[in-house]
């Protein structure tokens, strides 16, 4: 089963609606007798690696970053049912996969390493010193 529109990954990702696979379940979450008769859970998957929405090294970064994540068949799999009906199930099932793809894609930033100012290196020898002098004052000194 598919839903009808695509999935927006913040801040310039689209994924088309035929690249996400939904699945309805029974749902063991709260809504008394209805649980047993009705679907509402949602089973969410998605396979970066076979989706046309990014770029090769965008998909790359993907698939490292998620490999945890990644079933055997290099899907990622969410499950939502924490809500009584299949909309908000599937809702919060697209909500879950964009922000965890939205994490993924987000570049670290580079560390540009830093010299330590003369300042720091004045209080670290001066901490240095007080250490080394209370240390000395603890000492047994034999006269």
């Amino acid at each position: 089963m598919s839903s009808g529109g695509g999935l927006r990954v913040p801040p310039r990702w689209v994924i088309p609606a035929h690249e996400l696979e939904i699945e309805y379940t029974r749902s063991g979450g709260p809504g008394g007798q209805t649980v047993n008769k009705v679907e509402t859970a949602v089973r969410l998957r998605f396979a970066p690696a076979r989706s046309g929405a990014f770029r090769p090294e965008e998909q790359q970064r993907l698939l490292d970053k998620l490999a945890s994540r990644l079933t055997q068949e290099g899907e990622i799999l969410i499950k939502s049912s924490e809500h009584r009906s299949r909309e908000q199930n599937l809702e919060s099932a697209r909500a879950r996969l964009a922000a965890l793809l939205a994490g993924a894609l987000r570049r670290e930033k580079t560390r540009r390493p830093t010299k330590p100012t003369r300042g720091s290196k004045v209080r670290r020898l001066t901490a240095k010193r007080a250490q080394g002098e209370k240390k000395q004052r603890r000492r047994t000194h034999d006269d």
